[in-house]
């Protein structure tokens, strides 16, 4: 669920913000392992995009469930909690899988870092929060 929250709003920000097809989206991740020729390939290199991203969703999401019951400060507010692993996911994300990959650096900017961070608070951290809270 996370993941398909996450995908559509990566998408969505990135068309608003372009113009261009979310398909460049899928593409950018794949390019992670790909490099450049992600970008020229086709429909294929959508598809391991968004395999890529479920991949990378699902591991979010199993980590947090691994440290939720561990954490137990994390239990005490669903807001507080969607927050810090929303921005620990982009932290981890933008600032050690994105560098180590094949991806195109893209320029650090204030802006682009909050709606970034605050697409994986709602559509992952607070999704993640509020299912943890109900089953623990």
């Amino acid at each position: 669920m996370v993941g398909t929250l996450d995908i559509i709003a990566a998408c969505l920000q990135y068309y608003i913000k372009t113009g261009k097809s979310p398909e460049n989206v899928l593409k950018f991740i794949a390019s992670a392992v790909f490099g450049k020729e992600a970008f020229t390939g086709g429909v294929l290199m959508s598809v391991c995009g968004l395999l890529f991203h479920f991949l990378i969703a699902f591991t979010f999401t199993t980590f947090f469930f691994f440290i939720y019951p561990k954490l137990k400060f994390l239990s005490y507010n669903v807001i507080l909690t969607a927050i810090l692993y929303g921005v620990f996911t982009w932290a981890v994300m933008n600032r050690i899988v994105l560098p180590l990959s094949n991806t195109p650096a893209i320029p650090f900017t204030w802006t682009g870092a909050a709606i970034a961070a605050g697409i994986l608070c709602l559509c992952i951290g607070l999704p993640l929060a509020i299912i943890a809270k109900r089953e623990y």
